[in-house]
């Protein structure tokens, strides 16, 4: 699936998924990444209410990530829920951040997303190891609002 208002090939969004299922074997985490082509405003506030309507906010140990990108806005936002946010270090969301801004500004989009679900997994392995009968909670693949 190619969606030129975003910044992902169809080879590219496969990439992306499969670092998001790689880093999930790490890590009872849940990463997920949306795409949104029509946000507008407070992009922090967008992406809160896309966690909560990607039902993010109802994982078993509150311990999901979603990394948020309004192409059209040329902004993104890292978020993580209380259980994960309440652990990381101060600044952990603005490191990454950072991170996946030093690929985006080489249009490196892909292989941002990948630096940046490999750092969360990192932090997230620490303090959401990997457990027996883990599920995934919450779909791997890229979401897209229109």
């Amino acid at each position: 699936m190619f969606y030129p208002h975003v910044m992902l090939s169809a080879e590219d969004d496969r990439r992306v998924v499969e670092c998001i299922r790689e880093a999930e074997r790490r890590t009872s985490g849940e990463i997920r990444v949306h795409f949104d082509a029509i946000a507008e405003g407070d992009v922090f506030a967008e992406a809160k209410r896309v966690f909560e309507l990607l039902g993010m906010h109802q994982t078993a140990r509150r311990n999901g990530v979603l990394i948020f990108i309004a192409p059209r806005m040329r902004r993104f936002v890292v978020i993580g829920d209380k259980g994960i946010h309440s652990l990381v270090p101060e600044g952990f969301w603005d490191e990454v951040a950072r991170l996946i801004e030093s690929y985006f500004i080489q249009k490196k989009w892909a292989e941002g997303l990948c630096a940046a679900i490999k750092r969360i997994a990192d932090e997230m392995a620490k303090h959401f190891p990997p457990v027996e009968g883990d599920v995934n909670e919450l779909s791997d693949e890229i979401s897209y609002g229109e």
